[in-house]
């Protein structure tokens, strides 16, 4: 098994910069414009002084007070409210995003997941055999099952919020693409009822939150259900032909708890990587944004 920290080599995507970190909060660049918003994980001191991050950012997002997950934006030079950025990588795949300033801080990108992106575009690729069929759980706006898709499997898209599964379509079709299987529901839910009806995938993609609600309320505790996630996601998962990606980002876990919960829920687990994913910014401070575990069968 390999540990591995990972992250974006610098420069290669020319549509994101990390530019600084600190002070909780971040200030990237996506695309044309330059926008700073929380990060609980950067507790050091910026780099760059209260008036440069201020006199570059196009936006800056303020929290609410009695509510530190949601906010406003606060315009500081003009800029749309929706606009789109390219993701290429060296083996092909080319996607086109979405982005918005929503009222949670997010805009419908994780950067940090591209080393993800390219994990999954280059197994579908390699895949042995017909291609696979690949199922994303918690799939958010999509990027994850668009660069599946751009290598050619067979994608079902699963999250449970229906305007995100709409962001996704966007993004699908923005980058030339058709296909994708979109699913509303509670995952659980979802994965439990394929189990029952003894339906299998080649591919796995699982970045669960830390917590969230289903399409009628479910309760999902990322601490509490992911081993029974994990479990039922053994019971789909193609015996021969296979491979599994699991992201969290909880400020608790360690990528030794992932490490368990795949060993004590898969057999013959191959060709795994697990550990940290970070993005750099310009002054070389290294920004922690969740844990992974990868294998595949091949």
């Amino acid at each position: 098994m390999k540990e591995s920290i990972l992250s974006l080599s610098p420069g290669l995507w020319k549509d994101y910069e990390l530019i600084d970190t600190g002070g909780f909060e971040k200030l990237e660049r996506f695309g044309e414009f330059i926008i700073s918003r929380p990060e609980p994980q950067a507790i050091w001191d910026k780099s760059l002084s209260e008036s440069e991050w201020r006199k570059r950012a196009h936006a800056h997002f303020a929290k609410e007070k009695n509510n530190p997950e949601k906010g406003r934006w606060e315009q500081l030079k003009k800029m749309p409210h929706n606009w789109q950025i390219s993701y290429e990588n060296q083996a092909g795949l080319n996607m086109k995003l979405n982005l918005a300033q929503t009222s949670f801080k997010h805009i419908g990108l994780f950067p940090e997941q591209a080393v993800n992106w390219d994990y999954i575009y280059q197994t579908i690729r390699n895949f042995p055999g017909n291609k696979p069929k690949v199922l994303n759980l918690f799939a958010y706006t999509g990027a994850a099952s668009v660069a599946a898709r751009a290598a050619g499997a067979e994608v079902t898209h699963l999250d449970a919020v229906k305007q995100v599964v709409t962001w996704s379509r966007h993004n699908m079709e923005a980058s030339n693409l058709d296909g994708i299987r979109w699913i509303v529901d509670d995952a659980m839910k979802f994965i439990k009822r394929e189990a029952r009806r003894g339906n299998f995938y080649q591919g796995i993609i699982l970045d669960p939150p830390a917590y969230g609600r289903g399409p009628d309320g479910e309760k999902w505790v990322l601490e509490e259900q992911i081993n029974e996630m994990l479990k039922v996601c053994a019971e789909i998962l193609d015996p021969k032909e296979h491979f599994l990606l699991l992201n969290m980002y909880s400020l608790s876990f360690s990528s030794l708890i992932a490490v368990n919960l795949i060993q004590s829920n898969f057999n013959n687990v191959q060709n795994a990587e697990h550990g940290e994913l970070y993005l750099e910014d310009s002054f070389h401070k290294k920004l922690p944004l969740g844990i992974f575990y990868r294998f595949r069968s091949f």
